[in-house]
């Protein structure tokens, strides 16, 4: 009698959880989609009602419906300036990450305690800091009276602020923990075994990262350029005070459209065309990084 009741005691607790298929899986996720629907959504789809809303100067926001404010943006070469500006910053800026951010983060895999311990607090600690003091701090370095803007003119190089060299170099800075981590990470699930074995067979250092490392990491190197791009196009702070009144981005001008000009509808479209080319450039990335990645694995 005690051996049974002990064996059926062991299968119970061995027995594993009961699966929520069915009415209370759904019940289970009504909370979050209603979460979803209440932070994302709904405001994206006011957003897009709001943007073809008719304008005017004299009576602000009018019933209706209309496409003047999308016809504007594309049909006037101000803003799309801006929009290529916006779009070749964030892109420089995720090339310059990738470039420093890689090479780092695999550096960072080798290291042995405590020393990727410390230098990941290092890595990591741009985030610990307010991005409006980051800015304010870059915009007193990169300054006439800064030790980086004195040096520049000292070079003649002319002055670094307010231009797209001090919008890119903050960006750099605010942006490489989001390509280091992703990189790290994907390291840490290559074994080091690989590597040495491509060191045993004889072959160089460079055709070993290429070859063996650098596949392994494409994962991470995408993931890491996808939110660099998309943070950087939708950057605020950062062009807003490094930029200047002049060296406008996407975000500023958003901002100008609607507590400036009061123009809800036409900041609105402008927001809601960032949106859309921000997805369809990651989209594309995202293929096109794929597909290379899937042929070097072949």
């Amino acid at each position: 009698m005690g051996v049974g009741t002990t064996t059926t005691s062991a299968v119970v607790r061995n027995r594993p959880p009961p699966r929520l298929d069915g009415l209370p899986a759904i019940l289970g996720s009504i909370p979050l989609t209603l979460l979803f629907l209440t932070l994302v959504l709904t405001p994206l789809g006011l957003t897009i009602v709001l943007s073809f809303n008719p304008f005017d100067y004299n009576k602000g926001v009018l019933p209706g419906h209309t496409l003047a404010h999308y016809a504007m943006v594309f049909s006037d070469p101000y803003f799309l300036g801006i929009f290529w500006r916006t779009f070749w910053i964030a892109g420089l800026t995720t090339l310059i990450c990738v470039l420093i951010g890689a090479p780092e983060a695999y550096i960072l895999s080798r290291m042995r305690k405590p020393w990727r311990s410390i230098f990941l607090l290092v890595v990591l600690s741009p985030l610990l800091v307010s991005l409006v003091v980051r800015a304010f701090g870059w915009s007193m370095l990169l300054g006439p009276a800064g030790p980086l803007g004195k040096a520049a003119q000292a070079l003649g190089l002319g002055p670094l602020l307010y231009t797209p060299t001090a919008i890119i170099v903050a960006l750099v800075h605010v942006m490489l923990p989001f390509m280091v981590i992703p990189v790290w990470t994907s390291l840490q699930k290559l074994d080091p075994a690989v590597e040495q074995a491509a060191y045993s067979l004889n072959a160089p250092r460079l055709q070993t990262l290429l070859r063996v490392v650098l596949p392994q990491t494409a994962p991470g190197i995408l993931s890491g350029s996808l939110i660099v791009f998309g943070l950087s196009a939708s950057s605020f702070a950062i062009p807003a005070l490094l930029g200047g009144r002049r060296l406008k981005m996407v975000a500023t001008i958003v901002y100008d459209e609607f507590l400036t000009e009061l123009n809800w509808p036409l900041g609105a479209a402008i927001a809601i065309l960032l949106l859309v080319a921000n997805v369809i450039i990651m989209m594309a990335y995202n293929r096109v990084i794929e597909r290379s990645y899937r042929r070097s694995l072949g």
